[in-house]
């Protein structure tokens, strides 16, 4: 749990579909440093009695973004590789799809009403999703992600990545190795020991990776006295290879 203006609650899932479930509230906070995120999402938020739901897409760059105050956020953050084709990823990048005419007992998705999902059924929510076609996964996304080395050309595999995760490996790389050495300095390490462990090429290189992803310096990230809180961090559950 992440106390910072932003209560912020988190669990991984063993569906492949899913990255990871989050939710949060907000309290007496405006803005929040959103931190790059190489995953899509499916977001629900309340406020003000009105429930609203978008589709956001990857996100290259640390932004600051407004969060209104006494709200309420569940999210399903899903596997790279997996997408809604009527969606496509790549026109996600950097923004959303706001899904419209939702409840608290119903949403749209591609033409059928369904009941919203919550913290504890979010992957039978994506199960029926899987099954109706409305989320597919490229899976040589996933087996590249764990090491595989398909028998396709650079440029194949590049495209594929591109049209599955709206990113580039190279991207998504560098993005992943950003918010591991964040978490490894809010855990305490030293941030000479972050650029030998991470192969940064020395403490500016980590810097500047620093802040493009997150959002804040290495000094920023173990300082409890920030401005504005930072989104959803922790250490991807896979990471492309070198």
């Amino acid at each position: 749990m992440i106390r910072l203006g932003l209560e912020i609650e988190s669990r991984p899932s063993e569906l492949p579909y899913i990255e990871r479930v989050w939710r949060s509230r907000s309290d007496e906070v405006g803005r929040m440093m959103s931190i790059a995120a190489t995953h899509w999402e499916l977001v629900f938020w309340e406020h003000d009695g009105q429930v609203q739901a978008a589709v956001m897409g990857p996100e290259p760059s640390a932004c600051l973004a407004d969060v209104p105050q006494d709200a309420t956020f569940f999210g399903i953050s899903f596997a790279l590789g997996t997408s809604m084709p009527h969606i496509p990823v790549s026109r996600l990048v950097g923004g959303g799809a706001e899904i419209p005419d939702v409840t608290r007992r119903s949403v749209w998705l591609k033409g059928s009403s369904w009941h919203p999902p919550d913290y504890d059924n979010a992957e039978a929510f994506v199960r029926r999703m899987v099954r109706e076609g409305i989320v597919d996964c490229d899976p040589i996304v996933p087996a590249v992600l764990h090491g595989a080395a398909p028998d396709v050309s650079d440029r194949t595999l590049q495209r594929r990545f591109v049209s599955a995760t709206g990113l580039t490996q190279g991207a998504i790389r560098q993005i992943h190795r950003a918010r591991e050495a964040a978490v490894l300095i809010q855990e305490g390490a030293p941030a000479q020991d972050v650029v030998h462990r991470l192969g940064y090429y020395d403490q500016p290189h980590l810097a500047r990776s620093l802040t493009r992803y997150i959002g804040r310096t290495a000094t920023g990230l173990s300082s409890p006295e920030v401005t504005e809180p930072l989104s959803l961090l922790y250490k991807p559950s896979s990471s492309v290879p070198a």
